[in-house]
C-alpha cells in the first residue's frame, strides 16, 4: 500500500478577487508579467529573463485564485510548475511540431474536429483562463477556426448533416470562457439536432477560475436536454483548495456526471503518492478520476515528459493502493487510432 502524502492547506500568495466580483472581472486580473508573478511569490527575479522571454513565444496567464493555492517562496511548488515559462521551452527537440495529434485532418469544419467514430469535438472559443505550459494546443491555429458566416453555423451544419455523431465534447480553448448568453445560444444551436444524445464539457476554468461557475452557468447546465457529463482537469490535489471546492460541489448539484482527467508531468505528479493524494481528493469532492494523459509531443514541452515506462509502474502502484474505481487509465493520442490508446488501467485490482 502506497501511504498518500497528506493534503495540508498551503500558505496563500496572493488573495483572490474580493467577493462579489464577476467571473468576467477575475479573468481580466490575471496575472500576466512574470515580475509580479515573483512578486506575489516572494521569489528571487533570476527567473524573470528566461521566463519574459520563453512568454513571448507563448504568454503567460494565472488566475489569482489559482496563484493564491501555490506555496510561497517555494520554486518547485507543483501548481507554479505548471504555468512558470521556462527557457527549456525555447530549446528545439526532436520528434516534436506544432499539430502532434495532426488535428488538421480531422477538421470536419471551421471549429469541428472528428477524431473517433461516434463523437466529435466543438472548438468553442480559443480563450483559456489559465495558460498551461504543456498545452498541446498552445501553437493550435484558433484564427482559421472561426466560420466566415458565423462562429458555429458551419460547424453545426456538419454535425446535423452527420447522423453517426452522437455525442459532442465542447473544448477550446476552454468553453467556459464564453459568457452564459453564448452557452446559451449554441445549446440552442444544438438541441435543434435530433441524432445528439449527449454533451460533454472539458474545463479547466472551473477549477482554476471557479467564480465562472456562477448562477447562469448551473441553470444552462441543469436546462439542457442531453445526459450532461464534465470532464474536469486537475493535476494535483493542491490544486483542490478554496473557492474550487465549492466550484466542483454546485457543479455537482446541476446532476451532471464529474470526471477527470490528468496530465502526468516530471516534477508537478510524476510519483504514485501524489496521485493517490489526487485520486482521494476527487473522491471526496464527488469527481472519479478518468484519465491520465501522457504529454503530447508539441514544441516547447519537452521538459514535462514522463516515459511510457515509468508511467506504467505508477499506474500499477496506484492500482495496489487503491480500489479500481479510483485508478486512472493511463492513456496517450495517437494520431489515426480509433480512440485514446490505453496502456495501463489497473481493472484487474479489486
Amino acid at each position: 500500500m502506497i501511504a498518500a502524502t497528506p493534503l495540508t492547506r498551503q500558505p496563500t500568495a496572493a488573495s483572490p478577487p474580493r467577493p462579489g466580483a464577476s467571473w468576467q472581472a477575475d479573468f481580466a486580473a490575471a496575472v500576466t508579467d512574470p515580475v509580479e508573478l515573483a512578486s506575489l511569490l516572494g521569489l528571487p527575479e533570476s527567473w524573470v529573463g528566461p521566463a519574459r522571454e520563453a512568454a513571448r513565444a507563448f504568454p503567460m496567464r494565472v488566475p489569482r485564485s489559482f496563484v493564491a493555492r501555490m506555496r510561497r517562496g517555494d520554486p518547485a511548488d507543483p501548481l507554479l510548475r505548471q504555468v512558470l515559462p521556462v527557457a527549456e521551452e525555447l530549446e528545439p527537440t526532436a520528434g516534436r511540431s506544432s499539430d502532434p495529434l495532426q488535428e488538421a485532418d480531422a477538421r470536419r469544419a471551421p471549429g469541428l474536429l472528428h477524431k473517433y467514430r461516434g463523437r466529435a469535438l466543438l472548438v468553442a472559443t480559443g480563450a483559456c483562463a489559465m495558460h498551461c505550459r504543456y498545452c498541446f494546443r498552445r501553437e493550435f491555429p484558433y484564427e482559421d477556426q472561426q466560420s466566415e458566416t458565423g462562429r458555429w453555423h458551419d460547424a453545426i451544419a456538419a454535425l446535423a448533416a452527420d447522423p453517426s455523431i452522437e455525442e459532442l465534447i465542447l473544448s477550446g480553448g476552454d468553453p467556459l470562457s464564453l459568457g452564459n448568453a453564448r452557452l446559451q445560444t449554441l445549446g440552442r444551436e444544438l438541441a435543434d439536432i435530433p441524432h445528439l444524445r449527449s454533451l460533454r464539457l472539458h474545463t479547466r476554468n472551473a477549477i482554476v477560475l471557479p467564480s465562472r461557475v456562477d448562477d447562469g452557468l448551473v441553470e444552462w447546465i441543469k436546462g439542457l436536454p442531453w445526459r450532461v457529463t464534465v470532464v474536469l482537469h486537475v493535476n494535483h490535489a493542491q490544486e483542490l483548495e478554496g473557492d474550487a471546492v465549492e466550484a466542483i460541489a454546485r457543479l455537482r448539484d446541476t446532476g451532471a456526471l464529474l470526471l477527470n482527467q490528468s496530465v502526468l508531468l516530471r516534477g508537478v505528479n510524476d510519483d504514485a503518492a501524489t496521485l493517490v493524494a489526487l485520486s482521494k481528493r476527487l473522491h471526496a469532492l464527488g469527481v472519479l478520476p478518468y484519465y491520465l494523459h501522457l504529454t503530447d509531443a508539441v514544441n516547447g514541452t519537452a521538459h514535462f515528459d514522463v516515459d511510457e515506462a515509468r508511467g506504467r509502474a505508477i499506474v500499477d502502484a496506484l492500482a495496489r493502493a487503491l480500489p479500481g474505481y479510483l485508478v486512472p487509465r493511463l492513456v496517450r493520442e495517437v494520431p489515426g487510432e480509433e480512440a485514446k490508446v490505453v496502456l495501463a488501467a489497473g481493472l484487474d485490482t479489486a
